[in-house]
């Protein structure tokens, strides 16, 4: 991958990892059609992950600092119940256990593992699948009309009611499935858990709140599987200045996707973007058509 390549990936992560028109699908269409090559190697796509994670926790730090300190905090109450119960197996008078979700805070973080648990689940079973369809035109553009057609009918939904308070276990279930499902090409991470939030109801500053929270344990997990690839891969073939520039550029860049994002999303006017995803869409599938009589 040459200097110009790095970059222009960098620029092309920051943009697609947070708006909701799907990264994946961007990568694999400049690839094919643009004859970009994008497989530099296994670790410059970690750090291009990294880069995109630090523009979350950027902008939302003040959450994610207390979504830490309340994760050990309900490990420890955890723990702390764990012995009550053996306690209580031996003992006449039962002690009670300490509530976990004993305020809003703690139940954002129980709605946030149990979000992660089918997303994990689903990525590592469809892995093998998704790295044989990324290149696909096809598969990527049937995956963005997808997209289009989710990002419309988040613009129909009117705003819900629904505040952490009021949300469940099962939404939160629902919305991690939702996440699971974007690691296909084409399909916006953020655009459908947003739209799976709204559908649950969720208020939409809730809704985008909580989608882009949650993706810090998703881009963490996906970081976690392509290290276990590296081992015996080739190196990143981008010199340091090159990957350097390429993070700076992601991180900055997707900073103010994310913001814009925010934005649009509380107003409900993804209009842009899934009129853009539905023409990219017809886009990929006409090269796809077009190299299959080639």
């Amino acid at each position: 991958m040459s200097t110009f390549q790095a970059i222009l990936m960098g620029i092309v992560q920051g943009l697609t990892e947070f708006l909701p028109v799907s990264s994946s699908g961007h990568l694999a269409l400049i690839k094919n059609i643009f004859g970009v090559e994008t497989d530099g190697g296994i670790l410059f796509d970690v750090l291009l992950h990294v880069a995109t994670l630090a523009a979350v926790c950027t902008v939302y730090y003040k959450d994610i600092l207390r979504v830490i300190t309340d994760f050990f905090s309900i490990c420890g109450d955890t723990f702390i119940n764990i012995g009550i119960y053996f306690q209580n197996l031996k003992s006449i008078e039962k002690r009670e256990y300490i509530p976990i979700c004993s305020n809003p805070h703690r139940k954002f973080v129980v709605m946030l593992i149990i979000s992660t648990i089918p997303t994990g689940i689903m990525g590592v079973l469809i892995d093998d699948v998704v790295e044989q369809v990324s290149g696909n035109l096809l598969v990527v553009g049937l995956c963005l009309l997808g997209t289009g057609g989710i990002l419309f009918i988040s613009d129909l939904i009117e705003n819900g009611g629904k505040k952490l308070k009021d949300a469940n276990l099962g939404d939160a279930m629902l919305v991690g499935i939702a996440q699971g499902f974007a690691v296909l090409p084409g399909i916006s991470r953020s655009g459908t858990t947003i739209t799976g939030c709204l559908l649950c109801g969720f208020d939409r500053k809730l809704a985008v709140k909580y989608s882009f929270i949650m993706s810090v344990p998703a881009i963490l997990g996906a970081l976690i599987l392509e290290l276990f690839k590296l081992p015996g891969s080739e190196g990143a073939g981008v010199s340091a200045g090159a990957c350097i520039v390429a993070m700076i550029l992601a991180a900055v860049i997707g900073f103010f996707a994310l913001k814009l994002v925010s934005g649009l999303a509380i107003k409900r006017n993804f209009k842009p973007f899934w009129i853009y995803c539905f023409v990219l869409g017809a886009v990929s599938i006409i090269v796809f058509l077009v190299k299959l009589k080639v």
